[in-house]
Parts: structure tokens; sequence; C-alpha cells
């Protein structure tokens, strides 16, 4: 689907109203109309004009604090051989424990946020990366703790 919006026609009230959803997608539409001071029918409205203008591209489900305690989540900068991205990505993406995966700037070429049940099972994750035909170098961070997450 293409996004017919961008962030920069968004009006405010819409950017209060993803900003609502990102915290609870299953929010009952008469308690954010409240939050908002608009109508349940305009806050219906925008919602339903978010979601076929492509801006909600969907629903998903947020982990508990208790649950995601429980991972162990790092993130691994992954330098990669010229002309291997689309392989790499495709490669990556079959790997459930990659949770995001970005392109970025400087000195590595891609940031993939890992997850595992175990600092071993994470080694083991790390060295499959690794292993990956047109990956040159890793390197990880393991995350301590998320202070902000949104």
């Amino acid at each position: 689907m293409t996004v017919k919006m961008s962030i920069s026609t968004l009006g405010a009230k819409d950017r209060e109203l993803l900003a609502i959803l990102s915290e609870n997608a299953r929010e009952q539409t008469a308690t954010i109309a409240r939050k908002l001071g608009l109508s349940r029918t305009t806050v219906q409205a925008k919602i339903d004009r978010l979601e076929r203008d492509g801006v909600i591209a969907g629903y998903g489900v947020k982990l508990s604090d208790a649950y995601e305690s429980g991972m162990v989540k790092a993130h691994v900068l992954i330098t990669i051989a010229p002309k291997t991205l689309a392989r790499i990505t495709t490669e990556l993406h079959a790997i459930s424990a990659v949770r995001t995966l970005h392109s970025v700037s400087g000195s590595f070429d891609l940031i993939a946020v890992v997850e595992a049940a175990s600092i071993a099972e994470l080694d083991h994750l790390i060295d499959r990366i690794g292993a990956i035909d047109g990956v040159e170098r890793t390197l990880s961070s393991i995350i301590l703790s998320t202070r902000i997450r949104r």
C-alpha cells in the first residue's frame, strides 16, 4: 500500500492520535476522544482515514515488561560486502530473532536488533549472522535496559 500522507501533512491531532494508539492500540475510541477533546465519530473517522491512507499499516502485540525482561537483546552492527545488501537482508529476515534491521550511514552498513532467551543463544545467533556469506564484520552491544519505549 502506498502512503498518501506524510508526517508533514498530518495535523497535530492526527499525531496525538498515533501516539495514543502506539501506546495502546486497543484503547477505546471514546477514551481516545476524551484525551483528544474530539467526538468519538471524529476520532473513528481519523482512524479510518489513517488506515485507508496507509499511515496505519496494522496493529501488533506489545509484550509485557516481565516477559521482555527475560530476553537478552543486543544491537549487532554489520559491515557487508558490496552488492550483497538484498541477499543479506533476505537471510536476516528469515531469522526470527532479528527483530529489526536498519540501513545506516557510517562505518557499518546495517544495525540489527536481536533478541534471545539466553547469552548462549545470543552468542550462537551472532555467530550465525557473522557466518552469512557477504557479512564482513560484526560488532555487538548487549542492551542492559530500555529507558524509553514508545
